[in-house]
């Protein structure tokens, strides 16, 4: 099978080519940048823009499927950035595999699509998209998310929306970074009453799970597209005490001064509306979403995943949780 992968020098794009590669696949990248280890698997590399609808086609000439995980991920930013390439990058996938009769779409969503602030305690794919989005990227990819399901077309386009939450790793350039660099800077402070549960997902886990995704559309009439799931380890944690796991090996201590959820909502909000009115690009040190996302429950049933994809995560004990 011959297979697209968006935003393949990624975290996940990567993990997903070399899970693709190793089974056999051939693939084709689609990025932004230079990626000399994708090349070393000797894949194909199309230097390009999700937001340029003749580089997505240049790079799906020929293929049987696409896994699309190119994205813009933040808490600040521009409507104009994240709609751009979230939303109408998506769109214009969605429009190549129309237009060239590719007949299977494995979208990377976000389960922040569903998240407005309040706790998410084991609730399913049932639950509605939020009414109130917090950040442009939950509500881009919500709008993403959407026209990716909304194109399912059995018999010319089979779709399915992965929502991997909080996706960690050996090489994360994401999330370890930016908790390593808070709390060297002393800004790492527990919201709330530190005993908020969450879900996380391996690198690897998450992979897989786009990787039977895409087999699933390839099955004609498949009760398995056209539906969204959410990804997880299925093994909800302390969000603290899995912080602390995270930056013992970087040799950072694990935070102790505490702040109240609703004071935290408060400085967030504030710092939105000052960094609104100086058009400032940085990301505030608080935000009303990440104010919520540190303090309240999100985790998630993942039994639709487990049941229609046949997921089950790698086992915790055999992934590495840090290093290159």
């Amino acid at each position: 099978m011959k297979v697209v992968v968006t935003g393949c020098g990624g975290f996940l794009g990567s993990a997903i080519v070399r899970l693709l590669v190793a089974r056999g696949d051939t693939v084709v990248g689609l990025g932004r940048g230079v990626y000399p280890l994708l090349d070393s698997l000797g894949i194909q590399t199309i230097r390009g823009d999700v937001r340029d609808v003749a580089a997505v086609r240049a790079a799906s000439q020929s293929v049987d499927a696409v896994i699309h995980t190119a994205a813009i991920a933040g808490l600040w930013g521009s409507w104009k950035s994240f709609y751009e390439i979230n939303t109408v990058g998506t769109e214009n996938v969605i429009a190549v595999c129309q237009e060239l009769g590719i007949g299977r779409l494995v979208h990377c969503s976000s389960p922040s699509v569903t998240f407005d602030g309040g706790h998410q305690r084991g609730i399913d794919e049932t639950a509605p998209y939020a009414v109130r989005h917090l950040c442009h990227y939950s509500h881009t990819k919500a709008l993403a998310e959407i026209a990716v399901l909304a194109a399912n077309q059995p018999g010319r386009l089979q779709t399915i929306a992965l929502r991997p939450h909080l996706i960690w790793g050996p090489g994360d350039p994401h999330l370890l970074p930016r908790l390593i660099d808070r709390s060297r800077r002393g800004r790492l402070v527990i919201v709330g009453d530190g005993r908020n549960r969450i879900d996380t997902v391996h690198v690897d886990s998450a992979a897989l799970a786009h990787v039977l995704a895409l087999d699933k559309t390839g099955q004609a009439n498949s009760p398995a597209a056209g539906r969204a799931y959410f990804i997880t380890q299925d093994q909800p944690v302390n969000c603290w005490q899995w912080i602390a796991t995270l930056l013992q090996p970087a040799g950072c201590d694990p935070p102790h001064r505490r702040i109240g959820f609703k004071t935290a909502w408060r400085i967030g909000a504030t710092m939105e509306r000052i960094y609104a009115a100086a058009r400032l690009n940085h990301e505030p040190p608080m935000t009303r979403f990440l104010a919520a996302q540190l303090a309240r429950d999100h985790y998630f049933d993942i039994s639709a995943a487990k049941n229609l994809l046949g997921y089950r995560p790698k086992p915790t004990e055999s992934l590495q949780t840090s290093g290159p």
